[in-house]
């Protein structure tokens, strides 16, 4: 078995916190046809560098029947910035458009087989993984993008067209594990393409 999600599995259910002070689960947004989760944090700076990009096309396809969750699993013992308080924190000064989760088991996290921050799983209206990988070719550098494979994905899905490239690396930081050395990797975690 694959330590990350296949293309064609069904969205891993869940019961997790918000900033918002509200609890989630994948019910709680049946009414969009279209789902984006994604495993993100607050101290990595391929997230930092790359969330406004996120901002970018959450706001391009909020209309078109996609919700956005964010997840945070990070161990806040290997980075203390990673706590659920820092977590409201950020939200409050940032107003990022998405639904922000905490993963503190992190049993989502190994659900999903969530392998870097940011890792992007985008769900059809069944709920099947259509796509996981990447946001963009270069998220620490905005500057250096070629390729945005979230909004590509997004424009595809929604056209009810067949998704071109299904699969990406996820580029980022690891995943802290509760425990482990912070550039720990599971041992069946690998590469998806």
């Amino acid at each position: 078995m694959n330590f990350t999600l296949s293309i064609g599995a069904q969205a891993p259910d869940f019961q997790l916190p918000a900033t918002d002070g509200k609890t989630y689960s994948l019910d709680s947004f049946s009414a969009s046809p279209y789902l984006v989760i994604f495993f993100t944090c607050n101290h990595c700076p391929y997230v930092i560098g790359s969330d406004e990009v996120t901002r970018q096309t959450v706001e391009k396809f909020k209309d078109k029947g996609v919700a956005f969750v964010g997840i945070n699993s990070n161990s806040e013992n290997t980075y203390a910035e990673d706590s659920f308080e820092n977590m409201v924190k950020r939200m409050e000064e940032h107003h990022f458009p998405w639904v922000y989760l905490r993963d503190e088991t992190q049993e989502t996290a190994k659900a999903y087989g969530a392998l870097r921050t940011p890792h992007f799983y985008v769900f059809d209206h069944e709920r099947k993984l259509v796509y996981t990988g990447r946001g963009v070719d270069s998220p620490r550098d905005v500057e250096k993008i070629t390729v945005n494979d979230l909004d590509r994905t997004l424009g595809e899905l929604t056209s009810e067209q067949p998704i071109s490239v299904p699969l990406t690396n996820p580029i980022g930081c690891n995943v802290k594990w509760e425990g482990k050395d912070a550039h720990w990797m599971p041992g069946d975690a690998c590469d998806l393409v």
